[in-house]
C-alpha cells in the first residue's frame, strides 16, 4: 500500500509534535531528574583535586538529538548519582572524538575508554557483530529482542572479549533501516540496479547492495550529508530517526520502507579500563548503563511511530514495499550462503534459530 504524502512542507501536526517530544522526554527527562545536586557536585570537584574520583569518556558518532546519546547521557548520569561522584563518564556525541573507526582504534588502545556504534561497524573488527544485519533476517521487535537478548546476542558479546574489549549486556535500538532516495522510490529489486547507494563501512551492507545490483559507496557518518547534497550518492539506507536528527530529509525525496536490516548499538568498553575500575563501580555502571538500554528501546519505539508523519510534513514521499522479491534475488545471488561460509555454521544456525531458514 502506498503511504505518499505529496509534496506538503507544512509543520508536523501537533499531536504528531507532542508524541516525538514525550518520547524524547523519557530519556532526557531521566538524564535530568539523574542530575546530581549542586552540593555533591562540589564534592566531586574537590575529589577530582586530590585524585579520589574517576573520569571516563565514552564516544559515539550519532547527533546529540538521537535517543541513543540522549539515552548515554541518562546513564552516565544516573552513574554520577550512585556512585556519589566517584565514577563520571562524559559522553562526546556528534563524532567529536573522531569517526566510527576513528573510535574503534581509540577504544583498542585505551584513547578513549567506551566507544558506542552499530554492529555493522563493529563488524569490521568483529564480524560476528554484524550478524544481526544479514538481510531481511528478522520480521519485527519481538523476534529482534528474543535473539539480541538470548543465544545470539551472548555468542556475539564472546566475540568481542576475544578482542580485548567489553561489551555491557544490553544492545541499544537503532532500528530497522529503509533506503532513501533524491530522484525516485524503491519499490522493487529493479529499481536498485546501478543505484549510488551510499552505506557505512560494513562489509554485510556493501556484500547486499551489491547482491542486488546496486553501486555501494562506503562513506563515514560524519560525510553522510555532504556526499548526499554533492550527489556523490543518488540515495542512503538507515533508520527514521537518522533521517530526521541528520536532517535528511534536505537533499532526499523518497523513503521507502525496505525494514531490509535491524541494527543496533553496542557499547564496549577498553578492557584495561573497565578491569581498573573497582568491582562497585562496574556494577553500577553495568547495571545504569543496561537500565537506559531498555529506557531508549521503549523511547526509540514510540519515537518511530511518529516519525514517518513529521518527515511526511517536511516534504518526504513514503512508499511500502515486500521484502519477498528482494530476498529471493538474494538467495539466487549467494548471498546468504556467502555469509553463512564467512560467518561459520555456529554463528549462522543461532542467527537461523529465530530468523528461520536463510541459506
Amino acid at each position: 500500500m502506498n503511504e505518499e504524502s505529496g509534496a506538503s512542507r507544512h509543520e508536523a501536526t501537533p499531536a504528531a509534535l507532542d508524541q516525538r517530544r514525550n518520547a524524547l522526554k523519557m530519556l532526557a527527562g531521566a538524564a535530568a531528574a539523574a542530575l546530581v545536586p549542586a552540593s555533591l557536585m562540589a564534592t566531586t570537584s574537590a575529589r577530582a583535586a586530590d585524585g579520589a574520583n574517576i573520569k571516563m569518556k565514552l564516544a559515539i558518532s550519532l547527533n546529540d538529538k538521537h535517543p541513543i546519546p540522549i539515552g548515554l547521557k541518562a546513564a552516565c548520569a544516573d552513574i554520577l548519582k550512585e556512585s556519589n561522584g566517584r565514577l563520571n563518564i562524559e559522553v562526546f556525541a556528534n563524532g567529536q572524538l573522531g569517526s566510527d573507526t576513528d573510535t574503534i582504534s581509540q577504544v583498542r588502545s585505551g584513547g578513549v575508554d567506551f566507544v558506542s556504534t552499530a554492529g555493522l561497524v563493529w563488524g569490521t573488527l568483529v564480524p560476528v557483530a554484524s550478524i544481526n544485519v544479514s538481510a531481511f533476517a528478522f520480521p519485527d521487535y519481538q523476534t529482534v529482542w528474543s535473539a539480541m537478548d538470548g543465544d545470539l546476542g551472548a555468542y556475539i558479546r564472546n566475540g568481542f572479549a576475544k578482542v580485548n574489549l567489553v561489551p555491557m549486556s544490553k544492545i541499544w535500538d537503532h532500528g530497522f533501516r529503509h533506503i532513501t532516495m533524491a530522484n525516485k522510490p524503491i519499490a522493487s529489486p529493479q529499481d536498485v540496479v546501478g543505484a549510488k547507494i551510499r552505506v557505512p563501512v560494513s562489509p554485510m551492507l556493501i556484500s547486499l547492495f551489491k547482491s542486488l545490483g546496486a553501486s555501494p559507496t562506503s562513506i563515514n557518518y560524519a560525510e553522510l550529508y555532504t556526499a548526499l547534497q554533492t550527489h556523490i550518492a543518488e540515495g542512503q539506507e538507515n533508520p527514521l530517526a537518522i533521517v530526521d536528527t541528520a536532517k535528511l530529509y534536505e537533499v532526499q525525496k523518497y523513503v521507502s520502507l525496505t525494514s531490509h536490516a535491524w541494527d543496533g548499538f553496542w557499547l564496549c568498553a577498553n578492557k584495561r579500563s573497565w578491569e581498573g575500575l573497582p568491582e562497585d563501580l562496574r556494577q553500577i555502571a553495568a547495571r545504569n548503563f543496561d537500565a537506559n538500554a531498555l529506557k531508549e528501546r521503549a523511547a526509540n519505539a514510540a519515537l518511530a511511530a511518529t516519525l514517518a508523519d513529521s518527515l511526511k510534513a517536511r516534504g518526504m514521499v513514503f512508499n511500502s514495499v515486500d521484502g519477498k522479491a528482494f530476498r529471493a534475488v538474494l538467495q539466487k545471488s549467494g548471498y546468504y550462503t556467502d555469509w553463512k561460509a564467512k560467518l561459520g555454521p555456529e554463528a549462522w544456525t543461532l542467527l537461523e534459530k529465530y530468523s528461520g531458514r536463510l541459506a
